[in-house]
């Protein structure tokens, strides 16, 4: 008999949230806002495997190569971990991710646990796992998040928490129900785990750049693979297959890529923008809807503000990272802080390498460390739920996104208000009446 309790509808939770004020503090102007006077940060010890337990058993929802990553991480996080499930629109990325868990860990995926198609995420959540792991196309997290609280299982929820201000919401509200539930949830903004950050951020919270002034974002990089249509591809399939480069699949890359330096630095401002002002085009781009340069000027409350700037373009200089600014020197919120003539004061001290030189890497990468955390969490019986955050710092990556769209100032408001919802009304492989049209900011100058 399973006497696992039922799931709730998700009007039952909200009507018991909105008695309790979370829909109150949902829409807040400072959700994350933690800064006290009084808070104590002490450095955390990580496990470097995750204790021993009874099986566990995870799906995949998201075939591709993050998801194939994720799987990898999962599996080698500790004993008694196993995969049993997979989920994916399309077949031949189930059929590459079996395989390499086939023959890169010893893992073998039967037939009848691998599901094809926009609904095979209902047969993972169905299938007799414990864990899921959602390292889908954001446009799809929502939905497949939401669905896994209400079947009460543990999730690792990649990165961004969506695409649109009411997807964002969504994730705000299933993580408010897997928080009642008591479920872990880990979000996939692996720097929060990597302890070169986190002690990073302790030197920073102990005075070693004095009070936080402003800061600058970068993720610049080469751009999106495209893919001329084939004979016989739908509308739908068209867009998947070029899924980095249509806005309602991935956000934009200020919402896909450049939300991980925005989440590093409202982790250490602890708190978020509540204003953006943002511009941005498509210049090179030759296929789908995104931008593919933009910059966006994200301010808090009290004026402090930051700088957040990407770029998908080949044949430029890429960069990436974060510049945190304060009254006695700099740090890239990383590994190092500088004092204001160039000095370095302060630098993380890695794990020597073999030959016993000083090294550049972590004993363990943060991709691996948020899954050892993620699986300790659940047999150690100590709750951990990350949604909050990402979906923080996906919203302000919104808001920038559609300043710059407009060419408006934005508000926090303005996003917990906003109708906007991206995409299709149905998903299946047909016909979509998206057009490969970039938005424009503004009005053409009178003749």
């Amino acid at each position: 008999m399973d006497n696992r309790p039922k799931p709730w509808s998700r009007r039952e939770f909200i009507g018991d949230a909105a008695a309790l004020g979370v829909l109150g503090a949902i829409g807040a102007g400072h959700l994350i806002s933690s800064c006290s006077s009084q808070k104590k940060y002490e450095m955390p010890v990580y496990p470097e495997r995750a204790p021993e337990g009874p099986p566990l058993k995870a799906g995949l929802i998201g075939c591709g190569s993050r998801g194939t990553g994720a799987a990898f991480n999962y599996i080698d996080a500790g004993p008694n971990l196993q995969i049993t499930a997979l989920a994916d629109v399309f077949q031949n990325r189930i059929d590459n991710c079996r395989r390499a868990l086939k023959e890169q860990r010893g893992v073998d995926i039967p037939d009848q646990n691998c599901f094809v198609g926009f609904d095979a995420y209902k047969r993972v959540i169905e299938s007799d796992v414990d864990i899921i792991l959602e390292t889908s196309l954001a446009y799809s997290r929502p939905r497949h998040f939401e669905a896994a609280v209400q079947a009460r299982k543990h999730v690792f929820l990649e990165k961004p928490a969506g695409v649109d201000p009411v997807g964002v919401r969504s994730v705000m509200v299933s993580g408010k129900m897997a928080e009642a539930a008591g479920l872990t949830v880990v979000a996939g903004t692996q720097r929060r785990h990597a302890l070169d950050h986190i002690k990073t951020f302790m030197m920073v919270k102990n005075g070693a750049i004095g009070n936080l002034i402003s800061a600058n974002c970068y993720s610049n990089n080469m751009s999106s693979p495209a893919f001329d249509r084939q004979p016989g591809w739908s509308d739908m399939e068209y867009m998947l297959r070029n899924r980095g480069n249509w806005i309602w699949l991935t956000g934009d890359t200020i919402v896909n890529m450049l939300v991980h330096f925005i989440d590093i630095l409202n982790w250490f401002f602890e708190d978020h923008p509540v204003r953006a002002l943002g511009m941005g085009a498509q210049v090179r781009r030759h296929k789908g809807d995104m931008h593919d340069i933009c910059s966006a000027d994200f301010s808090f409350t009290d004026e402090r503000r930051y700088q957040g700037m990407c770029r998908q373009m080949d044949g430029c200089d890429h960069k990436r990272g974060c510049l945190l600014f304060g009254t006695k020197g700099y740090t890239n919120c990383q590994n190092s802080i500088w004092d204001y003539e160039g000095n370095v004061i302060w630098e993380y001290e890695y794990p020597k390498d073999d030959q016993g030189r000083r090294g550049n890497r972590l004993a363990i990468s943060p991709f691996d460390q948020e899954i050892i955390n993620f699986i300790t969490s659940i047999r150690t019986n100590n709750p951990v739920n990350e949604t909050q955050n990402m979906a923080v710092s996906t919203m302000v990556a919104i808001m920038g996104r559609e300043s710059a769209y407009t060419g408006k100032n934005l508000t926090w408001e303005d996003m917990m208000n906003s109708g906007l919802s991206l995409g299709p009304k149905e998903y299946s492989m047909g016909p979509v009446d998206i057009q490969p049209i970039a938005p424009v900011p503004g009005i053409a100058p009178q003749a």
